[in-house]
């Protein structure tokens, strides 16, 4: 399977136009409403500054709460059950959604792994990642380093001015096979696992890049100690260990055990 092969695969026609259309202004509306903080509902006091990182994407992020639309794309018990199956998993979680939007000219995205950045460490980690305009070459694409998820660790960097920098952490994933570039026509997307290495290019042009992704974690995986966009509430009840199963903040889309969970 090219997927646990590679750690990502690119999946043509994801959405159709008319639902590219309906995800594309349920997202940016949304995004609109939520001025310049990060993570809907102020559940973490993120906002949008001036800096290097705020001028790689405009990201606003658990957009599920606020809008049935996207909840219904995101949530939909058919995908979970197609997560589970690439992943070889029972069950599956919501962790966050985000939009991801390079505005004109907007930074390149360092080389970066997903899961080290959350509140569980899981292998089985996986995100979707939707085209809603076409993400080109010259807008900041996605780049994959196939197999990277075979022999990374959990050591991460930020996002920052220095594209390499996950490298001077996890040498090796720079010794393996080249980078892919993944140009998608709006409603393509591709899927990636947690540890696979990735990255975007600048947005070189002067239309936005627009993507809605979300990141998902294996039923039954357990909290880390990191808080990442959990309300503080939540994040106060748990000690390092607990399993992460609050239908409330992480939602369960499918089990095998269950069936269909909404």
């Amino acid at each position: 399977m090219q997927y646990r092969r590679d750690g990502f695969v690119p999946v043509p026609g994801f959405l159709s136009p008319d639902e590219v259309a309906e995800l594309k202004a349920a997202v940016l509306e949304t995004g609109r409403s939520m001025g310049k903080n990060k993570v809907a509902g102020n559940a973490v006091d993120w906002v949008e500054k001036e800096e290097f990182y705020d001028k790689v994407f405009t990201q606003r992020l658990n957009l599920w709460k606020l809008n049935d639309t996207i909840k219904r794309y995101f949530l939909d018990p058919e995908l979970g059950r197609m997560m589970c199956a690439l992943e070889g998993i029972e069950g599956i979680r919501m962790f966050h959604d985000q939009s991801l939007i390079k505005e004109p000219f907007a930074n390149a995205t360092a080389w970066h792994l997903d899961v080290p950045y959350f509140s569980f460490l899981s292998p089985h980690c996986i995100s979707v990642w939707i085209a809603l305009e076409d993400a080109t070459y010259q807008n900041g694409c996605m780049f994959f380093l196939p197999g990277s998820h075979k022999i990374a660790t959990y050591e991460n960097v930020g996002i920052g001015q220095n594209q390499a920098d996950l490298f001077k952490v996890q040498p090796k994933l720079a010794q393996g096979a080249a980078p892919v570039g993944v140009p998608m026509k709006a409603g393509d997307c591709s899927f990636h696992n947690g540890l696979t290495a990735h990255g975007a290019g600048a947005n070189m042009t002067q239309g936005r890049r627009i993507a809605m992704t979300c990141a998902y974690m294996p039923e039954g995986a357990t909290f880390n100690g990191q808080r990442n966009v959990m309300p503080k509430a939540y994040f106060e009840s748990l000690k390092v260990g607990d399993v992460l199963e609050s239908e409330e903040e992480l939602p369960l889309l499918y089990s095998s055990r269950r069936g269909a969970a909404v």
